[in-house]
């Protein structure tokens, strides 16, 4: 799918709603160690299935909430975006570049560690929620794991956004790249290695605009006659 600079002509509501679906594409796969262990703590407790059942779902729903609310911050990031590269496009240039040198930074800092090592510690994640009560608990231990995940991947969904937020490769591939930090035996290096590489790519892109669509927009067409 082309990508271009902006919400790609979405409001806010109508961005939430694709940013949304688009999480739970990327990130669920990767939330499944911590949603099959809650699971079968619940199947450990007297309730029926369809309880169970419930009770995960109401942990993605709050997991997938906490992705919602930094979508606020992905749609002011984009419509920015947008602005800059129409107005300014020089400035968007260097600005896409500094995003991603400072996207690949953050992989290699201690709150990136601190947050992924929460991510591969599902057993850490249900002792903590074990303790809450009340009928959002689940909600709430979503919430609690999902804000971890995004300080754990803020700065991937950043780069997203301008590497091309409607492209499915980079999709895909940012998708593949969180599975492997949270559950690999080799998942700090990759988060080394993607931290480099998203840096290589900055410096690259004040030469080559296009590796930025998400700040880049094309020169139109000729005309044909």
């Amino acid at each position: 799918m082309a990508s271009a600079p902006g919400t790609m002509g979405y409001g806010l509501a109508g961005f939430l709603g694709f940013w949304t679906v688009m999480m739970a594409a990327m990130m669920l796969p990767g939330v499944a160690p911590v949603s099959g262990l809650y699971a079968r703590a619940i199947r450990m407790q007297a309730g029926r299935r369809e309880t169970r059942a419930a009770r995960v779902a109401g942990l993605v729903a709050g997991y997938l909430l906490a992705w919602a609310a930094f979508g606020l911050v992905a749609f002011a990031i984009a419509d920015a975006a947008g602005r800059l590269a129409a107005h300014h496009p020089d400035a968007a240039r260097w600005a896409g570049a500094a995003a991603l040198v400072a996207a690949g930074a953050y992989q290699l800092t201690p709150a990136k560690n601190r947050c992924l090592s929460h991510c591969r510690s599902p057993l850490g994640v249900l002792l903590h929620v074990g303790g809450y009560r009340g009928r959002v608990r689940d909600v709430r231990a979503g919430l609690y794991h999902g804000a971890y995940c995004v300080g754990c991947c803020w700065n991937l969904m950043v780069a997203l956004i301008v590497l091309g937020v409607m492209d499915l490769r980079w999709m895909a591939a940012l998708a593949a790249v969180v599975v492997l930090e949270r559950t690999w035996r080799y998942g700090w290096a990759t988060a080394y290695a993607v931290g480099i590489g998203f840096i290589v790519l900055g410096l690259l892109a004040p030469s080559h605009p296009g590796l930025i669509p998400g700040l880049h927009a094309p020169a139109p067409m000729p005309m044909g006659m």
